[in-house]
């Protein structure tokens, strides 16, 4: 096989405000469709397939239907960059469904095979890393794409090419349009950027600002019933798990599902007592009560989040999804959009 690395990160976007100009990046851009699913690189060799995730967990067991498509339509030894989508609605009226995928990581074998019949998933390629012995990590994306577009011609569902353009009026008007399919957004690449693992160096522009972070906790409702918040958390350089702020905004039966869904992470005691903790106390608000249930640092939220305040969310997140391809440890401060500047004076003209 190559001597790519396997189980290796995927390369990443950094958030943009509106879709770049061509000219903005030296080589120009390619851009195309930001797919709302599960990152995936697949590696294909000696008759096996295996599908790692970003933050490297290992996606395999979970679609197998996927697994035996992938080694009967990719070439024989290679690693291809893509994302895992589940479709729903009938022809002509399709989009993505992302609660049906996140369905799919499930730990009983049964259920996967359910599954795997029930709302079978499909895999979008959009980067190709190696092939045969060739290693083009180092190959600009230019050629990269072409040489994708090579094996993409023998391409059939489940398995798809995502579709790129180099005109940015159409990006823009992919931008729009596409949100109606469930897709999130635009990602554009430098067409003679090299291929970097773990780094930021594509462009992506999204429909919202989101992340994703460590459900630490939850307090309970002030009723006394259900979850009224959940408390959330972000490692920072260190390796440490840092408070970031919480999210909220629960109907009333949501609040009672999120304590049974929430029950397999809570700490307990030698005794079986549940552990609690508590927050800073709020100069504004003192007699709050600040406890809250601790959870086992394992479970990953994708958040909305309108901006920061320091290392914290300026205001209460909303729960957007869970997220149970991440891994906790992968939840760090540096996937936080920060907004591009802007200058004060031309707020206040």
């Amino acid at each position: 096989m190559t001597d790519v690395p396997f189980p290796i990160q995927p390369m990443l976007a950094k958030a943009m405000d509106a879709v770049p100009e061509p000219s903005s990046v030296p080589g120009g851009l390619s851009y195309e469709p930001k797919w709302d699913g599960f990152r995936a690189i697949v590696h294909i060799a000696d008759g096996k397939c295996e599908i790692g995730s970003r933050g490297s967990k290992t996606l395999t067991r979970y679609f197998p239907e996927l697994v035996e498509a992938l080694l009967a339509i990719l070439p024989e030894r290679c690693v291809v960059d893509g994302e895992i989508v589940v479709r729903r609605g009938e022809p002509g009226a399709e989009r993505l469904d992302w609660e049906a995928l996140s369905q799919r990581i499930h730990p009983a074998e049964s259920r996967v095979r359910l599954l795997a019949e029930q709302t079978p998933s499909s895999f979008i390629a959009f980067d190709l890393l190696g092939i045969d012995d060739n290693n083009l990590l180092e190959v600009p994306f230019a050629q990269r794409r072409k040489a994708l577009e090579g094996i993409g011609e023998s391409f059939a569902a489940p398995v798809h090419l995502s579709q790129v353009t180099d005109d940015v009026e159409l990006a823009r008007r992919w931008l729009v349009e596409f949100e109606g399919a469930g897709l999130d957004g635009v990602v554009a690449k430098p067409l003679a950027a090299a291929y970097e693992p773990n780094k930021r160096r594509m462009l992506k522009v999204k429909h919202h600002r989101s992340a994703d972070a460590v459900v630490v906790g939850y307090r309970v409702h002030k009723s006394g019933q259900g979850v009224g918040s959940l408390l959330l958390g972000l490692y920072d350089d260190g390796g440490e798990l840092r408070n970031v702020g919480g999210a909220s905004a629960f109907s009333d039966k949501r609040r009672l599902e999120l304590v049974d869904e929430l029950e397999p992470d809570v700490m307990r005691d030698d005794s079986g007592e549940i552990v609690r903790g508590e927050t800073d106390r709020s100069r504004f608000a003192s007699a709050k009560d600040v406890s809250y249930v601790r959870l086992h640092p394992r479970r990953v939220v994708e958040v909305r989040y309108d901006q920061m305040e320091g290392d914290r969310f300026r205001h209460t997140a909303q729960f957007e999804r869970w997220r149970p391809d991440r891994e906790a440890r992968s939840c760090t401060f540096e996937q936080l959009e920060i907004p591009a500047a802007y200058d004060l004076s031309k707020v206040l003209a």
